[in-house]
């Protein structure tokens, strides 16, 4: 999943070679649980063309153009989202990729545009996971106006950072998970800094002490800074990093040390229990490690199971509850002393697990999002709804003539 290297890495080029350029062409996908906009394909189409690109601006793991007059296209890249601008490398890093050979733009492609001096660029998105969106002013409404400091731009100071943590009753990769405390932190960064500072992913926040606060706070720095300066691009990463081993098909190891997953902020988790050990009240807690693996594009798969739906941490705008209560429900999931029943086993005949309220599937707008609010509402709001139709290259599996017919 793109967390906030890689999408700073598809800011910088845009940036790079995008910015002061007129939009002449702009082609929007007919896929209405990506590109969100009720009053249709065209409408969003004609509101591109024609615009000049001032900025390429981001914040957490949502990105958006400035153009020379509202309303802003804005990207939320979800588990497989990514910029590619032709003939341009842009970054590479571990999704679901689109193969290059395919025809350009992919099938996959959900926002082209073309621009007055040829240059072409694509937002893709193969599982459909993403969002893509118009706003008039996408700092002041869901959901980037409810994301918290960027882990990039706006650091948190160590005394800050020590005083927040100090307040917050859960584990401690759960609240890194929440966008609303520090944004752009994902699955696979939120590992790595607690890997780097031994922090256990299920410590109770508030229960680390101010020397465990600072060394992760410096792990945090230090990971986003040098993953923004390769451009994410994960083959130029420290070999004695964790990333480089938890993406294997069973455990590994690093340093020698064996790997285990288990759950943690309701995601796979990927620890080095020789090294990241429960302290204090919880020093006496079994960790049950989880039989999940993690596949090579990232996603949650356990023993038995054919898939596991990933969730996205800022996919959902919503109303903002504070942080405490807001990972009360899933800290009491998170694997302590019992085994995971995050998902049930499909092989074998066994139930299917269903989805839980949260999932990517389950995305809804409230509030301030809904069409008519003011004047920075989303242009074109709508739901996703659960009859969509068709779209290109996708098959027909959610149609309902492929359903068989059933007789009272």
């Amino acid at each position: 999943m793109p967390e906030l290297p890689e999408v700073e890495a598809a800011r910088r080029a845009l940036e790079a070679h995008c910015v002061g350029r007129r939009i002449t062409r702009c082609a929007v996908a007919d896929d209405p649980k990506v590109v969100v906009a009720a009053a249709g394909r065209v409408a969003f189409e004609r509101a591109m063309v024609g615009r000049t690109i001032l900025a390429a601006r981001r914040r957490g793991k949502n990105l958006w153009l400035r153009l020379d007059a509202p309303p802003f296209p804005s990207f939320q890249f979800g588990m497989a989202g990514a910029i590619y601008i032709k003939g341009v490398a842009v970054t590479k890093y571990k999704r679901s990729a689109v193969n290059s050979a395919d025809d350009w733009p992919s099938k996959y492609s959900k926002f082209f545009v073309e621009l007055d001096d040829g240059l072409e660029f694509s937002f893709t998105d193969k599982r459909r996971f993403a969002r893509v969106r118009l706003f008039d002013d996408p700092e002041t409404v869901p959901p980037i106006s409810e994301l918290g400091p960027d882990a990039l731009f706006e650091p948190m100071s160590v005394d800050n950072f020590v005083d927040s943590l100090s307040k917050k009753k859960i584990g401690i990769k759960a609240l890194l998970l929440d966008q609303s405390f520090i944004s752009g932190i994902g699955n696979w960064i939120a590992d790595e800094v607690l890997y780097q500072s031994k922090t256990h992913p299920l410590q109770i926040a508030s229960s680390l002490t101010r020397e465990s606060c600072e060394a992760l706070h410096q792990s945090i720095q230090e990971v986003v800074k040098y993953a923004v300066d390769v451009d994410a691009d994960c083959d130029r990463f420290p070999v004695e990093w964790l990333f480089h081993h938890r993406w294997g098909k069973k455990p590994g190891k690093v340093d020698g040390k064996k790997i285990e997953f288990i759950t943690a902020g309701g995601r796979t988790t990927a620890y080095v229990p020789e090294l990241q050990k429960l302290t204090g009240t919880q020093s006496n807690k079994k960790v049950v490690a989880s039989p999940r693996q993690v596949s090579e594009d990232g996603d949650a798969k356990e023993a038995g199971a054919e898939v596991e739906v990933e969730a996205d941490d800022d996919l959902k705008p919503r109303k903002r509850v504070p942080t405490f209560k807001a990972a009360e429900g899933q800290q009491k999931k998170d694997v302590i002393s019992a085994p995971s029943k995050i998902t049930s086993k499909i092989a074998g005949g066994k139930k299917k697990p269903s989805i839980k309220h949260g999932s990517k599937d389950d995305v809804k707008t409230t509030g301030p999002n809904k069409a008519g609010a003011g004047s920075n509402d989303e242009h074109g709001l709508d739901e996703p709804t659960a009859k969509m139709r068709k779209v290109s290259g996708r098959g027909t599996r959610n149609s309902s003539k492929n359903k068989p017919k059933t007789t009272k």
